[in-house]
């Protein structure tokens, strides 16, 4: 029985990598796009150290010849691709819970440029380049990497736990991949494509920063929920774990 070839953009550091880990541990093949050829090949050794298959492909989301050079590697190397994980991102608003550079009205369009480049108009174009190879998978999922910083509903809400939590660049751009993933979902519906927006949840990593509750491992868990549900799963949805998340 073949392995399930998984891709995970931003996969040598943080969530990513721990996604790859724990997709791994299922007996899926990961490969890890990493900007940087070494860091790549240092998460690619740290997993073979598990006995995990894996490879390392050099990978900026931001770039149109890397999506096109991921989709000549997938398709010359294994003809088809079954998970894609669009875990790279960027925030460029100081650290979460800690540091807040700017305000909405002075937030400035270069940090909102380069954000969205990363967080919307890169993921776009990876799962756009990649998308006839996951057409070639029996059971093929999208997972888009979103926040609950992205949900419109909690952000106008002054009850909730993010009513304060305001970084525009960043939850504007969450707020795209959700709608964006909306979008797709519907475009694949009644195919064997499953495309879905998580929350991991506020994380200690170099993006989450210090004030993050949760562990990497458990920040993981909700990519790895959706990057192997069962043919009757979801599809279009914003999840954390197993809950659903309002828009």
């Amino acid at each position: 029985m073949e392995k399930h070839i998984a891709f995970i953009t931003g996969g040598n550091r943080g969530i990513g990598f721990e996604t790859a880990r724990q997709l791994g541990q299922l007996g899926i093949h990961v490969v890890i796009g990493a900007r940087d050829k070494a860091s790549g090949q240092a998460a690619v050794d740290r997993l073979r150290e598990e006995h995990i298959a894996s490879e390392a492909i050099t990978f900026d989301v931001t770039s149109e010849a890397d999506h096109k050079a991921a989709f000549d590697y997938f398709s010359s190397r294994h003809g088809r691709l079954d998970i894609l994980v669009n875990n790279a991102g960027r925030h460029l608003e100081g650290e979460p819970g800690v540091e807040h550079r700017y305000s909405t009205s002075t937030l400035p369009m270069r940090v909102l440029r380069d954000t969205f480049e990363a967080n919307f108009f890169g993921l776009i174009g990876v799962t756009t380049a990649l998308l006839p190879l996951l057409r070639q998978s029996a059971a093929g999922r999208i997972v888009n990497l979103s926040s609950i910083l992205g949900s419109l509903s909690l952000h106008a809400d002054p009850t909730s736990p993010i009513y304060a939590m305001k970084s525009a660049a960043y939850d504007s751009s969450k707020t795209a991949v959700n709608a964006y993933t909306i979008q797709l979902a519907y475009e694949l519906r009644g195919s064997a494509i499953k495309v879905n927006a998580a929350h991991p949840g506020w994380v200690q990593t170099d993006m989450g920063g210090r004030a993050a509750p949760m562990g990497i491992k458990e920040g993981a868990q909700t990519s790895v929920i959706l990057a192997t549900l069962p043919a009757g799963g979801p599809t279009g949805g914003f999840f954390h774990l197993h809950d659903a998340l309002p828009w």
